[in-house]
């Protein structure tokens, strides 16, 4: 095969040529965000699985669908030494900015700019890493209280009244979710809960290794009823062989049946 032309080239993250046996997954999570679009309930989803079997692939591959759909999300991964406050207000940030410039979003969005300032504010001194732009001065009484879990919630909470006024959805997607600080996890959880108690179009899509799951419960015991938890495993042989032998036969290059067995032994799916 040509070594400019070949297909494969796998590394870190890296999206396949071909993305076999995910479309019933993609598909839960597109129903789930146009669910919540609408007005309607639906559980976020934290992918759970071992590394290498494609969830962060997958999640940027979701996070490209819904863009497409109209939705507006944002994309962190949770690195082990920075704070769930400094990963979000930048993005935050960069949503509210774009929902202020849809015209029946404008004012919300602006008053979610403001909420941010605040919890930027009263949080800093906890949170040392938290650096965000502020295009507001803060509102007093408005996210700003110290506390990172009622803080979270009250600015979520304008960024999904905004959404909902532009007629859309703000979806996160965190990769490596496990590494999240426990209260920080837990701050997280109980936002979301309010926001889907509120019927607001945000939601999170997440994942991380098997522990997340008992992580999540942990953390908040209503978690089981928040989320569903997918899990991603080796691909089935049909699937497995689809990822194969697709990819080569786009550039003309065909496999022999023993050659597609002894790939599919040697990987394990």
């Amino acid at each position: 095969m040509d070594p400019v032309t070949n297909p494969y080239s796998p590394g870190a993250g890296s999206p396949p040529p071909e993305l076999a046996g995910r479309d019933k997954l993609r598909e839960q999570v597109r129903i789930a965000i146009t669910r919540i679009r609408r007005g309607n309930s639906a559980k976020s989803v934290l992918m759970v699985g071992l590394r290498g079997v494609g969830k962060t692939v997958l999640l940027e591959r979701m996070r490209r669908d819904a863009e497409e759909s109209g939705a507006y999300t944002l994309r962190i991964e949770a690195p082990e030494n920075r704070s769930l406050p400094a990963l979000l207000a930048p993005q935050l940030r960069l949503v509210l900015l774009r929902l202020s410039r849809v015209e029946a979003a404008k004012n919300l969005a602006q008053r979610g700019l403001r909420a941010l300032a605040g919890f930027a504010k009263a949080l800093k001194v906890k949170y040392s890493d938290l650096e965000v732009g502020l295009d507001f001065e803060p509102e007093p009484g408005l996210a700003d209280n110290g506390n990172l879990e009622n803080d979270l919630t009250a600015l979520l909470k304008e960024v999904g009244l905004a959404a909902r006024n532009a007629d859309t959805a703000v979806v996160l997607f965190i990769d490596e979710i496990q590494y999240l600080d426990n209260d920080q996890f837990a701050a997280l959880i109980s936002a979301l809960h309010r926001c889907a108690q509120s019927k607001l179009p945000l939601t999170v899509v997440g994942a991380g290794l098997p522990q997340l799951r008992g992580l999540a419960g942990n953390a908040k015991s209503y978690a089981e009823r928040l989320f569903n938890f997918p899990i991603i495993e080796p691909l089935a042989p049909a699937e497995a062989e689809l990822a194969i032998v697709k990819p080569a036969g786009d550039e003309d290059v065909d496999y022999n049946p023993e050659a597609v067995a002894q790939i599919l032994s040697a990987t394990r799916g």
